[in-house]
């Protein structure tokens, strides 16, 4: 999968809109993301993440997390991201008087025609106001009067009333002032969670009148993700089971945000995807989530196949797979000094598989397939509809080339509609691929 960059435009206010076509896990792709808080603004998500850079001379400490700024990033289809650019920076907070490179979790809700832009740095908790979810936003002078932590989370209430939560050791909660700047009132520390390993990174939201707290905890020797639910936004909350377990890459943290959008609940985490050996820079994903009946939250199986529907015009970057072969199937990056140009998958073997799940072909007359592969054997694959004997599409031919070729063959038969995708080796080679694309 190599990282694809369409365009840039200039903005009025300095920021750049910068898109990446990914529906996949990891769905940034060209810098390292954290901590994402998913939010409904305007018809669209808009995701604000922490972001993730390596230390440097004067930047940051080494080995440990390095944060100076914030981006936003939205899509109105979970599939084609825009990255807005830089929305904050440590050296625009005025109350801040240092760089600190510790601007962790982030949130933004919206009330009364602006939008509050709740940010932790420095151990104190800032807020930045806009018009618009993609800012500019303005700082506040001053941080937030009796909040003091990290991982600040926001609840709207039904009637309006904002609750912010935030860790600290513990995680606290206070409701805001009309004015969203002030507290109203002193804070309670939320009661009856975990009390052994760190617990951090309150999320909190409301579905069916039931009141959900969502954070990171320490059961073991990393983070999981857990919940608890209570009938009041301050509590008290019960703990009600795990909505993430340990990461299996053994990625140290994880960090949460849980919103609805077009009737459908999804999941926004992150794992160590851009960097496997330095869990300290991050990627952030999504997956779908479910609720049971009674309202607890069924346990998440974490993807790479990710979210959205593709275009089967786009790239598809089938390394993301929704299910591969028992055997013979590999996936490594393509360039292992540089993470962001993304992944390779290899076919090794014949009747390996990959299968990649939701493509739209739609109804328009595509006539041909181009394959990004490179081969030192050469190889035959076939793509197929829906399971690996499914219609047949497309046989290509992979000529014995090391180098990445793009290689195109007319299809044999035309889909219409949303089909799975199924890449199959039909010769006893490696066949090693990028991406697939359909014209």
């Amino acid at each position: 999968m190599k990282n694809c960059k369409l365009y840039l435009v200039a903005l009025g206010f300095g920021g750049l809109f910068l898109n990446n076509t990914f529906a996949t896990n990891p769905f940034i792709t060209d810098q390292f993301t954290a901590d994402p808080t998913a939010r409904v603004f305007e018809g669209r998500v808009y995701v604000y993440p922490s972001h993730d850079i390596p230390a440097s001379p004067g930047r940051g400490r080494t080995n440990w997390f390095v944060m100076e700024d914030y981006h936003v990033f939205s899509s109105e289809n979970l599939t084609d991201w825009t990255d807005h650019g830089v929305i904050l920076n440590q050296t625009n907070v005025p109350w801040l008087g240092r760089t600190s490179f510790d601007m962790w979790a982030p949130d933004c809700v919206y009330k009364n025609g602006k939008y509050f832009f709740y940010f932790p740095v420095g151990g104190r908790i800032g807020v930045a106001v806009a018009d618009k979810p993609y800012g500019p936003f303005k700082p506040e002078e001053k941080p937030l009067a009796g909040a003091g932590g990290i991982d600040p989370g926001v609840l709207m209430d039904k009637d309006g009333t904002a609750y912010i939560f935030w860790a600290r050791g513990r995680i606290s909660v206070a409701k805001l002032k009309e004015n969203m700047l002030e507290l109203d009132g002193p804070p309670l520390v939320i009661t009856n969670l975990p009390f052994t390993g760190l617990i951090e990174g309150p999320f909190p939201f409301e579905r069916n009148g039931i009141y959900y707290l969502t954070y990171p905890h320490v059961q073991n020797k990393i983070e999981r993700l857990e919940y608890a639910t209570s009938t009041n936004p301050i509590g008290p909350y019960k703990p009600a089971g795990v909505i993430l377990d340990e990461a299996a890459s053994g990625c140290w943290t994880v960090h949460q945000s849980i919103v609805e959008y077009k009737g459908q609940w999804y999941l926004f985490y992150h794992d160590k995807d851009l960097s496997p050996q330095f869990d300290k820079n991050r990627a952030i994903r999504a997956d779908k989530l479910f609720f049971n009946e009674d309202g607890t939250i069924q346990k998440v199986n974490p993807t790479l196949r990710g979210v959205g529907i593709v275009d089967a015009k786009s790239k598809i970057q089938i390394d993301r797979y929704s299910a591969i072969s028992k055997e013979g199937v590999t996936v490594s990056f393509l360039d292992a000094t540089n993470t962001f140009a993304g992944w390779k998958i290899a076919l090794d073997g014949k009747n390996t598989w990959v299968q990649f799940d939701q493509v739209e072909f739609g109804q328009s007359g595509l006539k041909s397939v181009n394959v990004g592969s490179a081969s030192s054997t050469g190889g035959l694959i076939e793509i197929r509809l829906d399971k690996a004997d499914g219609p047949l599409v497309a046989r290509v031919e992979i000529g014995k080339d090391a180098e990445w070729k793009v290689i195109e063959a007319k299809l044999q038969s035309v889909p219409t509609g949303t089909h799975n995708l199924f890449v199959i080796q039909n010769e006893n080679n490696q066949v090693d691929l990028d991406w697939i694309r359909f014209e």
